[in-house]
């Protein structure tokens, strides 16, 4: 403080700008926690730790990914809504940060007024699959099966929330089949289920579920958006496979709480966008399905809004 004390007088005596209290504010100075809500090994988790480096080197901090699962991911958003607002705790989520205010009554944060949203890395569908023994090769026969065993086939969830839980819930509302729900703590937790076969069916995020699919380990049957992906374009979509009207993305995003300055928004937002420009990630990205988005904090922060409110409607109308 009396090094800073010192500065300040320096500046008034020679007409110089005054430090900050905070030192200049110069961020990042120390490690950047990333809280994933998700178990290792699912699609958040997956794309975070591919883009580790590249992040660290364009911040110019270490990240240190801690995973937090639980609740459909809102431990550990409660976790991020509850820490210090100095930019050194961030989210790193998917598409389930907007359904969860019409699933719970109990949440413990509020998804708009505790949080800043800085920027969407990617857009990617999620890829509907089956155990291997599943005695289905398309979206009308598991269809018609369900119909046959009603309440009998059981699909994985990362838990009760998730995207994975919503976009498979919509799949069987639109398909009109009655599906088993079997929550998982995580997408990683939720594969490794249906490779086992402990549960038959999944709709997974693309990019981890796509080396199963190549494996061999499970059965891809379609895609969850309406145009196909060139990741894997002979899969036909959900919607043209027998489901009409059926279009749903996965996306993956970064959150801070609430009170972070802009100034630490913006860096980080310029660092995130820096780094999507990367041919070598955009490359990445491309054979996992996924489409880069990297919009500015103030459109992504339109879209979560307008998402919370498009699922309230469909989480109201399927009753869930």
């Amino acid at each position: 403080m009396l090094r800073i004390a010192c500065a300040s007088l320096l500046a008034a005596l020679f007409g110089l700008p005054a430090p900050s209290a905070l030192g200049a504010e110069r961020y990042p100075q120390r490690p950047i926690r990333l809280v994933i809500p998700f178990a290792p090994g699912g699609g958040t988790d997956v794309l975070a730790r591919a883009l580790q480096d590249k992040l660290e080197a364009a911040l110019g901090a270490s990240l240190l990914i801690d995973n937090r699962p639980g609740g459909g991911g809102t431990l550990g958003v409660t976790l991020v809504a509850r820490a210090a607002p100095d930019g050194y705790t961030l989210l790193f989520t998917s598409a389930s940060y907007t359904f969860a205010p019409s699933l719970y009554k109990d949440l413990k944060y509020d998804a708009i007024k505790d949080f800043k949203p800085i920027t969407m890395f990617a857009k990617a569908p999620n890829i509907l699959v089956v155990h291997p023994s599943m005695p289905v090769k398309s979206v009308k026969q598991l269809i018609a099966l369900a119909r046959q065993r009603p309440s009998e086939i059981h699909y994985g969830s990362a838990g009760v929330g998730s995207n994975i839980h919503l976009t498979t819930e919509l799949f069987t509302y639109m398909a009109k089949i009655k599906l088993v729900q079997v929550p998982y703590r995580g997408g990683g937790p939720a594969q490794i289920a249906v490779i086992t076969g402990e549960v038959q069916v999944l709709l997974p995020g693309f990019q981890s579920a796509i080396p199963f699919v190549r494996s061999g380990q499970m059965r891809a049957l379609a895609i969850s958006t309406k145009q196909r992906s060139p990741a894997l374009p002979d899969l036909p979509s959900i919607d043209e496979a027998g489901v009409p009207g059926y279009d749903k993305t996965g996306w993956y995003a970064l959150f801070a709480p609430a009170g972070v300055p802009d100034s630490v928004i913006t860096h980080v937002y310029q660092a995130v966008a820096k780094v999507l420009k990367n041919p070598d990630v955009l490359k990445l990205l491309a054979r996992e399905g996924a489409v880069v988005v990297a919009d500015p904090p103030a459109e992504f922060s339109k879209f979560v809004r307008e998402e919370i409110a498009q699922w309230a409607k469909l989480i109201r109308e399927m009753k869930l």
